[in-house]
């Protein structure tokens, strides 16, 4: 038999944003000031949790590429019997909830079982990372769209959408792709495009951040020999000219 709800029962699902714990919203930190009980991942930075009462639950439920300390059905119950026992559960989610964060799967689940929930948007790493490198993901003379695509589909393949992008004059931003960024390199360079301006981005906005620029044809190479087992993006395309060393390297590479 079920528990009943208690009357305080509810849900707020938290972006944390980047990395960076000053890249919250005031909204977040609300939300985390009045937590009962805080469900946080792997990517939302830890000092926030210093943002939540002393009597609140802190409980890790962290995810990343490989391993899983909690699957996605277990976060969605754990969700709703912590809401059901403590009151107000607070969800904290590295970047944005609903960027590729089954955010509206957690919403659909508690409120199926009849807990409210509240959604906070946060930053999410697609456009900050790159802006915090002075990479505009759109900018006039350089791109009139950007994509954002993960490199991860649920059979475990390539997202039919990567090979689409690699024809595509759009900025093209991946998330959860560092594994694989030799495969994604190859389908730009199988299109001709082994010259585009490229760069990685990991532990993006954090004291531990690093930063690689480059072409499609030299990033894969240097990225696998010097990243460590943090979350990164991938950005391709013209755009990757404005960061202030793109210039650098590239002289850099006609002169070995």
């Amino acid at each position: 038999m079920q528990a009943s709800i208690s009357s305080s029962a509810r849900i707020t699902l938290v972006g944390a944003g980047p990395g960076d714990p000053d890249l919250i919203t005031r909204k977040g930190l609300k939300a985390l000031a009045t937590a009962d009980v805080v469900l946080y991942d792997a990517l939302s930075n830890y000092e926030l949790l210093d943002e939540t009462p002393a009597h609140c639950q802190r409980i890790f439920v962290g995810k990343r590429a490989g391993c899983h300390y909690k699957k996605q059905e277990e976060i969605n119950e754990l969700l709703v019997t912590t809401a059901r026992e403590y009151g107000h559960a607070v969800r904290l989610k590295g970047g944005d909830p609903f960027v590729f964060g089954r955010g509206q799967e957690e919403k659909a689940y508690a409120e199926s079982h009849g807990i409210p929930v509240e959604v906070v948007p946060g930053i999410s790493s697609c456009i900050s990372l790159p802006e915090l490198q002075g990479v505009a993901p759109t900018s006039r003379g350089y791109a009139d769209s950007f994509w954002v695509i993960t490199a991860h589909t649920r059979n475990g393949g390539l997202s039919d959408d990567l090979f689409r992008a690699a024809s595509s004059g759009a900025t093209v931003i991946i998330l959860m792709g560092l594994g694989r960024l030799d495969q994604i390199c190859a389908l730009w360079d199988a299109e001709g495009r082994g010259e585009l301006p490229a760069m990685v981005i990991q532990n993006g906005s954090r004291p531990n951040e690093k930063c690689w620029v480059g072409t499609v044809n030299d990033i894969a190479e240097r990225v696998a020999a010097e990243r460590d087992k943090g979350p990164g993006i991938i950005v391709l395309g013209e755009t990757v000219r404005q960061h202030a060393d793109f210039e650098h390297r590239i002289k850099h590479l006609k002169n070995t």
